[in-house]
């Protein structure tokens, strides 16, 4: 076997742990991105924990067909770049944030999100949700709010009831 077959092999293991161990996989077209703006965007990736990288489409149609996924064949042809992150929002907001600055630069392809296959409008669906952190927050302010009121309440009916010691 020729040395070049092992490493195609190599990174077509590499791509497929990497689509497993990922919340979420996004393809990318980048096509008319200049080296700044690039180097703007994988910084933006590297903030959110979220890896960026361009690999060659039969390598990653044959991780995808190694996993049984069929879904990828049409959207892996032209520039494509692949973005991993470790949960299901991030990658689509940072996409979505960068086709507005860069337009007709950079766009979503298609994702994988939780082992589906999820299209453009669904990763656009899904940068519109807040992200976990983000929802606990709001979680805990309501909640808080509701101990808050909770305590008022209660107050209120001791205070009235040292008023009227009956």
């Amino acid at each position: 076997m020729s040395a070049n077959l092992e490493a195609k092999k190599q990174v077509v293991e590499e791509i497929s742990e990497k689509i497993k161990s990922a919340k979420s996989v996004v393809l990318v077209t980048y096509a008319g991105l200049s080296v700044a703006e690039d180097t703007e965007l994988r910084h933006e990736f590297r903030k959110q924990n979220v890896e960026y990288k361009v690999y060659k489409n039969t390598l990653v149609r044959k991780a995808f067909d190694a996993m049984n996924v069929k879904d990828f064949d049409a959207d892996l042809n032209g520039p494509t770049a692949v973005a991993f992150a470790q949960d299901e929002t991030s990658a689509c907001k940072i996409l979505v944030d960068a086709a507005k600055k860069y337009t007709d630069k950079i766009a979503m392809k298609s994702g994988f999100v939780d082992g589906a296959y999820v299209d453009k409008k669904g990763l656009s669906a899904l940068a519109a949700i807040p992200s976990k952190p983000e929802l606990y927050s709001m979680l805990a302010g309501t909640l808080s709010g509701f101990v808050r009121s909770l305590a008022v309440a209660l107050n209120a009916v001791a205070e009235k009831k040292a008023e009227n010691p009956a």
